[in-house]
């Protein structure tokens, strides 16, 4: 694969309404896009780093500063063989995965669309659709809350999956079942809690939710595992599982039923597939987890949520949840029975809106393959 350049962008959008998790609310998404440029052909790849180093330790403005001056000039200069090779070609930088993932992912499209495959085909996805589940955001009130969850679970979603953080939890789940005894809801701490907090957290068995995620430290898997041994509801783990390793350590070491695959978080397509591989293997279910990506890293969501061991509702929604306009056509929709259609045209599936792109766009920088011959 030659390729001829790499263009970053930075854009920004607002999103339809605040989401709040128990690190802060969110209003406005910075993001950085990635564009190849290869044989007559484009790919695009998308960066989930936040604006904070609150979710990880990576950033959009590190993950710019490494990929303009570290990846992309490493991707430019190597003319990969087929994309299962960027994990090595970015293998002396250490870390930055949520970087590394949008490169690699948009070198996977390419791929895609240079062999007229769909991107979820080329993956190894067996599914036609997948089903979604929808994460709802801490609301300023119960009253709210509710009417949240009124609104999604109308929408037909198969999942409800709440934020809490200590002081709003158990009483919203009371309150959400006492509503709707028999809806599918699990419940996101983004590592809000810690031990003292065990018997609060042992509480939560009694509102039947399919999983807790990521309850204590995220780079933990020790207390995780102390804490399984006293719950009933699966842990689930996200922040926590880097890579296949951390994936085989969790399992081995029973801190989680259930992983949470983000691609951003592990690297990259490569990556997420041998999490998703390690854990069919060991008999653990996986779903797609969102980070308020557009259309671009949706779609890239929506192909790898193809792969067979993705057999819980992931966090991949409906454009228009986030967005008041999206950035690829036809926009992301999820049917009334709570599914998104798996697209079977070559790359991703979706064209990406350049025109609106542009318009969008505050920052761009292009690295050129012609510099590093």
């Amino acid at each position: 694969m030659k390729i001829d350049a790499i263009v970053l962008r930075e854009i920004r959008m607002p999103l339809v309404q605040p989401f709040q998790t128990s690190f802060g609310i969110t209003t406005e998404r910075r993001i950085m896009l990635v564009e190849i440029k290869a044989e007559g052909f484009t790919g695009w790849g998308e960066c989930v780093a936040g604006e904070h180093p609150y979710f990880s330790d990576e950033t959009i403005d590190t993950a710019w500063l490494v990929s303009a001056q570290e990846l992309a000039p490493a991707l430019a200069s190597a003319d990969p063989e087929h994309a299962g090779k960027c994990p090595n070609i970015f293998g002396q930088v250490r870390g930055h995965r949520m970087a590394k993932a949008a490169l690699e992912n948009a070198v996977w499209d390419l791929e895609a669309q240079m062999r007229d495959l769909a991107l979820a085909e080329l993956l190894g996805g067996i599914r036609e659709v997948i089903p979604c589940g929808v994460s709802i955001g801490i609301q300023p009130t119960l009253e709210k809350q509710l009417s949240e969850i009124e609104k999604e679970v109308a929408a037909g979603y198969k999942r409800i999956k709440l934020k809490c953080k200590p002081g709003w939890d158990a009483r919203v789940f009371d309150a959400v079942r006492k509503r709707w005894p028999d809806i599918m809801l699990s419940c996101d701490a983004n590592s809000a809690y810690r031990m003292n907090d065990i018997e609060h957290l042992v509480s939560f068995d009694e509102f039947n939710l399919l999983m807790i995620e990521q309850p204590l430290w995220s780079d933990d898997f020790y207390f995780h595992s102390l804490l399984q041994k006293r719950l009933n509801t699966a842990i689930c783990l996200d922040e926590s599982i880097r890579n296949r390793r951390d994936a085989l350590a969790a399992i081995e070491m029973e801190s989680c039923r259930i992983i949470n695959i983000k691609n951003g978080r592990v690297g990259g397509f490569s990556e997420a597939i041998a999490v998703h591989n390690a854990a069919q293997e060991r008999g653990i279910p996986v779903w797609c987890g969102g980070m308020l990506e557009t259309g671009i890293g949706r779609s890239h969501n929506i192909a790898l949520s193809s792969l067979e061991n993705f057999s819980l509702p992931g966090d991949v929604s409906a454009s228009k949840r986030y967005w008041k306009q999206d950035i690829i056509e036809p926009e992301v929709v999820v049917s009334s029975e709570g599914e998104i259609t798996v697209p079977q045209s070559a790359g991703r599936g979706f064209e990406v809106r350049e025109d609106l792109v542009r318009e969008l766009t505050v920052r761009k920088e292009e690295i050129r393959a012609l510099a590093f011959a």
